[in-house]
């Protein structure tokens, strides 16, 4: 009378330990390396970008992949490592003379089918008294479709040409407030700041590949490595 039900207890248990170990394999198979570096360019580059007049985006983000501080303390709400995939690479284009690396991040991170990321913030470089914030500021994104997506919105800014008068705005040579200076095709504003360059740029990754995106001035690694 009792075995039937015996015999059914069994198949549940065995569907159930077979279920966790599909569910496990699942995740293990979402695990990723993520690794990021970004450099600025040292050598001076013809702006083919017009800049002036430009509105950059500035994603809202609470979330810190890497935020240099004030101060230069190092800020992220990841579990960070610099023993980097990408070392190789970014060494041989700083020991070319027309790199610097301003940052190198790398983090272990589940990406899962239709993973929906948020941005997170990166602030690296020199920083710009004026503005309170590095010259290079922005956000990058992963996502996960079929493919891997990785969004990078990156600003690359300087700090403004021309005297500040007493009221604290920033005058060009001719003494107007907030010019527009298009002598190097940069776009002067009224904060202590202009906009060099960008990067707006959405990229489809493929698992140990590395890619490189870039701007005249300032270019990003993206690295990832699946985990198994």
């Amino acid at each position: 009378m009792y075995r039937p039900a015996f015999a059914h207890t069994k198949r549940l248990a065995t569907a159930l330990i077979l279920c966790l170990a599909l569910a496990s394999t699942a995740a293990a198979e979402n695990r990723y390396r993520a690794e990021v570096v970004v450099l600025e360019r040292l050598a001076d580059p013809i702006l083919e970008e017009r800049m002036s007049g430009k509105q950059p985006l500035s994603p809202v983000s609470e979330k810190r992949l890497l935020v240099v501080d004030a101060n230069g303390n190092r800020l992220s709400d990841l579990d960070l490592t610099d023993d980097l995939t990408l070392n190789t690479a970014a060494s041989r284009l700083e020991n070319s003379g027309k790199y610097r690396v301003l940052m190198k991040a790398g983090w272990t991170q589940k990406f899962p089918q239709d993973y929906e990321g948020e941005p997170m913030r990166i602030e690296v470089g020199d920083y710009l008294e004026r503005a309170g914030h590095r010259a290079v500021e922005g956000t990058i994104e992963v996502d996960r479709r079929r493919f891997l997506l990785v969004t990078a919105i990156l600003n690359h800014w300087r700090p403004a040409r021309g005297d500040s008068s007493s009221d604290g705005q920033i005058r060009s040579s001719e003494g107007t407030p907030g010019a527009e200076d298009d002598s190097f095709g940069v776009s002067a504003r009224d904060d202590g700041k202009e906009l060099i360059t960008w990067i707006q740029e959405t990229r489809r990754m493929r698992s140990q590949e590395i890619h490189f995106l870039d701007s005249p001035t300032i270019g990003v690694l993206v690295y990832f490595h699946k985990l198994d």
